[in-house]
Formats: C-alpha cells, structure tokens, sequence
C-alpha cells in the first residue's frame, strides 16, 4: 500500500482506538496520540505490524506476563511507560 505519512498516522490512530478490548483502546490511543507524528518511516511500519497481534498478546507484553518477542521489545518498553494504572495499579 503506498499511502502518504498524515494517511498512514491517521490509519494508524484508528486502529489503536479501535481494539478488541478497552484496556488496548485506552492504551494504544493514548502512545498513538502521543508518539506517531515524531516516529520515523520505520518506527510506524514496526508500530504497524504490532497493531497486527492479538490484543490479548499486546497486553501481556505491556503488562510484563509475557515476554515480548525481540524485535518489539523497545516499542513495548515505550508503550509500557505510560501505560501505568491501566495495566497494573500506579
């Protein structure tokens, strides 16, 4: 797909917003609303394909129950700190 950056930031704002499970709405919108316009080219297509995993998945990796595959690691870390008192009690 050849979109233009304000295309696929807005694409990918929707997408956090609209999750299966409110935690991941409450979350992801929140990193997105913070974090897209600054990410580089790479950074959004990673962010991306994290949109693409299960919602049960991310969550797990935020909250620390699972452990987060390699080549997410540095994107769940960010999104992790700012997710505190949604995940776990602040």
């Amino acid at each position: 797909m050849n979109e233009d950056r304000q295309t696929t930031i807005k694409r990918l704002r929707m997408r956090s917003m609209r999750r299966g499970i409110k935690e991941m709405d409450l979350i992801l919108s929140a990193f997105a609303d913070a974090h897209l316009e600054a990410m580089s080219a790479d950074a959004l297509a990673l962010y991306d394909r994290l949109l693409s995993e299960n919602d049960h998945d991310i969550y797990g990796w935020i909250g620390g129950q699972f452990s987060v595959p390699d080549h997410y690691d540095g994107l769940i870390a960010q999104i992790a700190q700012q997710a505190h008192g949604v995940t776990r009690p602040a």
